[in-house]
């Protein structure tokens, strides 16, 4: 029907105002749950696991080792075929594909963490089970029951956000809410649980952290299964036949490959690239504030406070930048911010331990990260074909983590041979300096990616 010719045009709605349309949709709450849930085991196996372990007196060459745990979170893609195609035992026909696996995923988790609790970081023998172990490879081998439950939480949880979404716009809004759960629990994890350790001790604080899992199975009984789920339980066929082995395992590489042609390889090298600087970092940000002086609650107040300010800030920076410019381009402005913060950290051991210049690095660090975080996420999932969503995602955030993860566990390693004939802090900031310059490849990687989409985008006009 044509409209009058004095008919208003309706007007335009901003993006800040779709964004509260899209608030009071249940899925966005599920989601800002379930990112939380995603956020809360990381760290506790990671950063803030090497602050209780400097205080315990275990050298900075084991933290670095056992960070190590970590490289379950890189390694997903092996078994996220599985997540895509099997439902999960006794609870997956209930719950259905998706939430089945977050369930069990999430229960593993917290009982693991407690776990941890229970036997603690400490150097001598320990009597389980009628036999003598090493106290430490048992307490390794809980945060790596931990590491690999959580993954495989992240895997279906990333399933779930990329294939509830109804169009790209709210895609965007679930990226930036999991964001912002997620950054919600490291707050948690990497701030609270500080202040949380100096007055009751870490074994308490971890047992309340193994309780926090239960959010997570709050939002697990909240959210739906997403419909493409739920058609591809019904139709896939079964997956030890030989078509459903390929289908399972090679189905998602070649499907993505296919997509994306020979620039699949540089999207893939960029991605791996992307967060090397923050990973070989992180677990000696912690051991470096117990050897510089400051105070655990005090770490844990700086983040909760100005720290969460920024944390916020950059994720929602970032989440404009995207509706504004794309994808791409935020992605390479996350390149520059990324490793260009860890100067700060170099600033900070050579200046000492000022209340001042600690809370200045925490400010530019949250909000670099958070930022450089969403438009990760964002171009990732920017990449991902239904039907093989879990797997794709898991390969790329996989390649995303994998080479981060394995130079990590060489960080103390390196910390302590730098800082021979130096200073430990010197020996610091030389390393913090290094993982900055690590950023430099990455950042004309994404440059040669804004050219090949600006040169597809112009293709397509023609055609």
């Amino acid at each position: 029907m044509n409209q009058p010719a004095d008919a208003t045009p309706a007007r335009r709605r901003k993006p800040w105002q779709e964004v509260l349309l899209n608030l009071r949709q249940p899925k966005v709450l599920v989601m800002l749950l379930l990112g939380f849930s995603s956020g809360v085991p990381i760290y506790l196996v990671g950063n803030t696991l090497g602050f209780w372990m400097r205080e315990n007196g275990i050298e900075l060459s084991m933290i670095g080792f056992l960070s190590w745990v970590g490289l379950a979170y890189s390694l997903k893609f092996l078994w996220a075929p599985l997540v895509d195609k099997l439902d999960a035992p006794l609870v997956g026909r209930w719950l259905g594909r998706r939430r089945g696996w977050m369930l069990w995923s999430q229960l593993v988790a917290g009982t693991a963490l407690v776990g941890m609790a229970l036997v603690e970081p400490r150097e001598g023998q320990l009597l389980l089970v009628g036999f003598t172990l090493d106290q430490l490879l048992v307490f390794g081998a809980l945060a790596l029951v931990v590491a690999f439950a959580s993954a495989t939480q992240d895997i279906v949880i990333d399933a779930w956000r990329i294939e509830i979404a109804d169009n790209n716009e709210q895609q965007g809004l679930l990226t930036s809410t999991a964001a912002l759960g997620y950054r919600g629990a490291l707050l948690v994890t990497d701030s609270l649980i500080l202040i949380f350790a100096a007055g009751i001790g870490w074994v308490m604080s971890y047992h309340l952290m193994g309780a926090l899992m239960a959010v997570g199975v709050l939002a697990t009984f909240m959210a739906r299964e997403p419909k493409a789920t739920q058609l591809a339980a019904a139709t896939d066929p079964k997956l030890f036949t030989p078509r459903g082995l390929f289908d399972a395992l090679i189905g998602p590489f070649v499907a993505f490959f296919r997509e994306h042609g020979q620039w699949a390889l540089l999207m893939l090298l960029a991605i791996s690239l992307y967060r090397l600087p923050d990973f070989v970092l992180g677990p000696m940000a912690n051991p470096f504030y117990a050897d510089l002086g400051i105070a655990k609650e005090t770490v844990g107040a700086v983040r909760g406070s100005v720290g969460l300010v920024a944390t916020i800030a950059g994720i929602a920076a970032a989440g404009l930048c995207a509706v504004r410019f794309g994808f791409i381009p935020t992605l390479l402005a996350g390149a520059v911010l990324g490793p260009g913060s860890n100067l700060a950290f170099a600033y900070l051991a050579l200046h000492g331990a000022d209340a001042g210049v600690f809370a200045a690095t925490m400010v530019i660090d949250n909000f670099c990260s958070g930022f450089a975080g969403v438009a990760l996420i964002g171009y990732m999932s920017s990449l991902t074909s239904i039907g093989y969503t879990a797997t794709q995602y898991a390969l790329l955030s996989s390649f995303y983590a994998l080479l981060g993860k394995v130079l990590k566990g060489l960080s103390g390693v390196s910390v302590e041979y730098l800082a021979q004939g130096r200073t430990l802090l010197e020996g610091y900031s030389l390393f913090f300096t290094a993982t900055a310059l690590l950023g430099v490849p990455v950042l004309l990687l994404c440059l040669l990616l804004i050219w090949h989409d600006r040169k597809r985008m112009r293709v397509t006009a023609v055609t």
